[in-house]
C-alpha cells in the first residue's frame, strides 16, 4: 500500500494563521460586546438595553444627530473637494506642489486639535470673536454644536476627496474629452455629463471614507458639540462618563453603531456596483492655462480654502510659543509651554507614540503584504473571508474597538488591560485596512507572468515572493504605510478607552491637557504632534518621488 505524501503549503499555513488571529483579536472581542449587550445581571437573555435606547428620545436622537451631521459633512466635503481637485489637475496652478502638501497636512492632524483651535479662534472668547465684537461691533453665531462640528470636520476631511479625485482624473483619457468637445459637449455640461460620470465610483468611495471618518469621530463632537450628542460620545459617556457608567448599555449602543455603519457600507457597495466600469488613460490629460479672470478665481478658491483649513494648525503652533495661564494668553513669547510639557510626560508620550506606532506599523505592513497576496494570488472562500473580516474595523467607531478589547482581554486568562500590548492590538486592528487596500490595489496591477518567469528560472515560491513580488508592491506598501502611520499617531477614540499614564501617547496627552483647560500645554503637545505628521509626509514624498497618496 502506497503512502500518500502530504506537501506542506506555506500559503495554506498563512491562511490558517490569519483565520485564528482574526477569530482571537476581532471576532471574539466583538462577540463579547454583543454578549454584554443582551445578557442581564441575572445571566439571562434580555433586550432591555436596546428597548431603553429606542424608547427614550434622548438616546435615540444620537442616531439622528450622527447621521445628520455626517451626511452634511460628506456633502460639504464633496462640494469643496471635487472643484478643488478639478482646478488642481486640469489647470496650471502656481505653487501646485505647496498646495498639495498643505492640503494633505490639513487632514493629517488629530480631529480634536482642529476643534480646540477653532474654539480658541471663534469660541465665546476666541481671538476672532473678540476682535469682531470689540472692534467692529459684529456678533457672529456660535461655533458650538452642529455648525462647529460641520466646520471642523469639513475643512479637515475635504483633502481626502481631493486625493481620491486627483487619482481618478489621471485615468481619464484625453481623447474622450476631445470627442465630447467635437460633439458640442463643453464647459459645465462636459464636466457633469462626462467627467463626473466617469469618476462616479471614485466619488462614492471618497464619500464612504469621509462618512466613516466623520461618523466615528469622537474628539470633535465631544469638545465642540456641547448639547449636540453623537453616537461615539454617548458610547464614551456610558462607558467612562463622570456621572455614572453602564457597560451593558454602552455595549448595546456599540452594537447599534456597528449595524448602522455596516448598512451604510453595503449601501455604498450596492450603488458602486451600478458604476462598475474600468477607465485607463492611454492619452493622459495635459494641464492648460486658464484665462485671466477664471485663473484668478481658481487660485483664490484653492488658496482661500487651504488658508482657512490650515489656519487652526498654524494658530496652535503660534499659541505653543505664547505665554499662557490656563486659557488666558499673556504678553510675550517663550518656550514655557514646551518646558511644562517636558515636565508633564512629554518624554514618555513621545517614546510611547514612536514605540507603539513603530511596532504597529511593522506588523501592519507584514500582515497587509501577506493578506494582499492571499486575496489576489491565492483566491479562495477562506481568503476572501479573511479580506472581508480585516475590513470590519474600517466601518466601526474606534470606541467600539476599545470597548471590545477591554471586554475580551480585561480578565483572565488574558488580562491585558492597561498594557502596551492591548494598545498595539487596537492600533493594528484599527489602521491595517488602509495598507491592505493600498497593497491589494497595487498587486492587482502587477502581471502574474513576472512571478511565473522567476519560478521557471528556478527561484522557489518563498524567494519569488520576497525577492520579486514584494519589491514590486513597494509603492502601494509605502502609500498605505504613511496613511496607517499618521492615523496611528493621531489615534484617540480607541486610545481613550485603553490608555493610562504608563502607555499615554502624544495625542492622549494633548487631549488630556485640553480637557483640563491647560491650553498652553495642549498647544505644545499638539505642535509636536503636527511636526511629527509633517515629517512623516515629507519622508513619504521624498521616498516615493510622487505627489500621490493612494487610498
Amino acid at each position: 500500500m502506497m503512502k500518500r505524501t502530504i506537501r506542506w503549503d506555506m500559503w495554506k499555513a498563512v491562511s490558517l494563521f490569519f483565520v485564528i488571529l482574526f477569530l482571537l483579536i476581532l471576532v471574539y472581542p466583538l462577540f463579547g460586546v454583543l454578549q454584554q449587550s443582551v445578557i442581564g445581571a441575572d445571566g439571562k437573555f434580555t433586550l432591555a438595553e436596546f428597548r431603553k435606547f429606542f424608547s427614550e428620545p434622548y438616546y435615540f436622537r444620537t442616531i439622528f444627530n450622527s447621521l445628520k451631521i455626517t451626511l452634511a459633512i460628506t456633502a460639504v466635503t464633496l462640494l469643496i473637494g471635487i472643484p478643488f481637485a478639478y482646478f488642481y489637475f486640469f489647470y496650471e496652478m502656481k505653487g501646485a506642489k505647496l498646495l498639495f502638501i498643505i492640503a494633505i497636512l490639513c487632514t493629517m492632524s488629530a480631529p480634536f486639535i482642529g476643534a480646540y483651535s477653532w474654539i480658541m479662534l471663534l469660541g465665546r472668547n476666541g481671538l476672532i470673536t473678540k476682535f469682531l465684537r470689540e472692534a467692529l461691533g459684529i456678533r457672529i453665531g456660535s461655533i458650538y454644536g452642529f455648525n462647529g462640528i460641520l466646520l471642523v470636520q469639513s475643512l479637515k476631511l475635504f483633502p481626502l476627496v481631493f486625493i481620491y479625485m486627483n487619482g481618478v482624473f489621471k485615468n481619464i483619457d484625453r481623447s474622450l474629452l476631445e470627442a465630447s468637445e467635437n460633439l458640442g459637449c463643453t464647459g459645465l455640461k462636459r464636466f457633469f455629463r462626462i467627467i463626473m460620470q466617469l469618476s462616479m465610483p471614485t466619488i462614492l468611495a471618497a464619500a464612504l471614507l469621509v462618512f466613516m471618518r466623520a461618523f466615528a469621530d469622537f474628539g470633535t463632537p465631544l469638545l465642540i458639540g456641547e448639547g449636540y450628542r453623537t453616537f461615539p460620545v454617548e458610547i464614551y459617556n456610558q462607558y467612562l462618563g463622570e456621572t455614572g457608567t453602564n457597560y451593558s448599555f454602552a455595549s448595546a449602543i456599540s452594537v447599534i453603531a456597528i449595524i448602522v455603519t455596516a448598512l451604510i457600507f453595503f449601501l455604498q457597495k450596492w450603488i458602486t456596483s451600478h458604476y462598475n466600469f474600468p477607465i485607463n488613460a492611454l492619452n493622459p490629460i495635459t494641464k492648460k492655462k486658464a484665462k485671466r479672470l477664471p485663473n484668478l478665481l481658481m487660485h483664490l478658491y484653492c488658496y482661500g480654502i487651504i488658508a482657512v483649513a490650515f489656519l487652526p494648525q498654524l494658530y496652535i503652533v503660534y499659541l505653543s510659543f505664547r505665554n499662557m495661564d490656563g486659557g488666558v494668553i499673556k504678553d510675550g513669547f517663550s518656550l514655557g509651554n514646551f518646558e511644562n510639557a517636558a515636565r508633564r510626560l512629554l518624554g514618555r508620550s513621545m517614546q510611547n507614540t514612536l514605540l507603539f506606532g513603530g511596532i504597529s506599523l511593522a506588523v501592519i505592513i507584514l500582515f497587509s503584504i501577506l493578506i494582499a497576496y492571499l486575496v489576489v494570488r491565492r483566491k479562495s472562500i477562506i481568503n476572501d473571508t479573511i479580506d472581508t473580516v480585516s475590513m470590519i474595523p474600517y466601518i466601526m467607531p474606534g470606541s467600539v474597538i476599545g470597548i471590545a478589547l477591554v471586554i475580551a482581554f480585561g480578565r483572565r486568562p488574558f488580562a491585558l488591560t492597561g498594557t502596551a500590548l492591548i494598545m498595539i492590538m487596537a492600533l493594528v486592528i484599527r489602521r491595517m485596512p488602509y495598507t491592505i487596500r493600498s497593497v491589494t490595489a497595487t498587486l492587482q496591477n502587477i502581471p502574474i507572468s513576472t512571478e511565473e518567469a522567476a519560478l521557471s528560472l528556478g527561484a522557489g515560491k518563498v524567494k519569488t515572493f520576497f525577492r520579486i513580488t514584494t519589491p514590486m508592491m513597494s509603492n502601494g506598501i509605502l502609500a498605505g504605510a504613511v496613511l496607517s502611520w499618521v492615523a496611528i499617531v493621531t489615534e484617540l477614540s480607541s486610545a481613550i478607552i485603553l490608555y493610562n499614564n504608563r502607555n499615554i501617547t502624544l495625542t492622549m496627552s494633548a487631549y488630556v491637557a485640553i480637557s483640563r483647560g491647560n491650553y498652553g500645554l495642549a498647544a505644545a503637545f499638539s505642535t509636536i504632534l503636527t511636526a511629527l505628521t509633517t515629517v512623516s509626509l515629507l519622508i513619504y514624498l521624498w521616498l516615493s518621488k510622487s505627489e500621490d497618496i493612494k487610498l
